[in-house]
This record gives structure tokens, sequence and C-alpha cells, in this order.
């Protein structure tokens, strides 16, 4: 299964592509798509989506270019975004 998978993602793309251009709307396949898409990829940019917690809800997010368990918190209404660091 996994192998067919491989070999026909390029297809599955095109069929997703071809449809957006078109204004059909295919959910089924573009969630699909992304979500096999975070499956098989190691590091995915989610740094907006950590932006947005760190804002609203005053969590801490990992930057990938520190060490694992580093932890940061940026006053995102303070005048020169100030970021504060933790290790857990």
């Amino acid at each position: 299964f996994k192998q067919t998978i491989l070999d026909r993602q390029s297809a599955w793309r095109e069929v997703v592509i071809t449809a957006a251009k078109n204004g059909i709307p295919v959910p089924a396949f573009s969630a699909s798509l992304d979500y096999f898409d975070s499956y098989r990829s190691a590091v995915l940019p989610q740094n907006l989506t950590q932006a947005q917690r760190d804002y609203f809800g005053a969590h801490t997010y990992e930057r990938v270019d520190r060490p694992r368990g580093e932890f940061f918190h940026t006053d995102w209404d303070a005048p020169e975004a100030v970021v504060t660091g933790s290790r857990s």
C-alpha cells in the first residue's frame, strides 16, 4: 500500500491542482493529501501556528535553530516584540 501511494502521489497532486484551477471543490482529496504530507515530513512549517498560539494564549514555542527543550515566549504587543527564553 505504501509504495502504491508513493508511486501515485504526483497524479494525486495533479487532481487537486486541476480541481482548484477549475473551481471544483474536492475536500476529501485535498484534506487527505494534506494529511499525507503531514506524516511524510519530519519538519513542517508550523511557525505561524505556534506564533498564533503564543500570541493568543501566551503559550511558548520552540525554535528550530535552538536546542530542543528551549522554549520562548514573545510579548507581541510590546513595541519591539520582546522575546524571553527558558529551558524546561
